[in-house]
């Protein structure tokens, strides 16, 4: 399960870094749910960069997160990625 989960969050870095104006200020955060069956996986990024990963109308992150899920799914294993700017990390 670690293995998924190192892949996801390579795969997550590794498409939304290319992205951004500021790839300096992106982080990764995971958290593992106690059930153990969920994994949410944050992408904090620079304000500024938070409306590229968005993309118009949510489509980006959306692409982002389902194939984030299928690979997930596959394991059986749910799959959460959050897009948030650092500004809300506080929150």
């Amino acid at each position: 399960m670690q293995q998924l989960i190192e892949k996801i969050g390579k795969y997550l870095l590794t498409v939304t870094t290319p992205l951004i104006n500021h790839p300096e200020a992106l982080q990764l955060r995971v958290a593992r749910a106690k059930d153990l069956d969920m994994v949410r996986f944050r992408l904090v990024a620079d304000p500024d960069d938070v409306a590229i990963l968005v993309g118009r109308n949510g489509m980006t992150a959306s692409a982002i997160r389902s194939l984030a899920k299928a690979a997930g799914e596959k394991e059986g294993m749910r799959i959460v990625v959050r897009i948030i700017s650092s500004d809300e990390i506080d929150e």
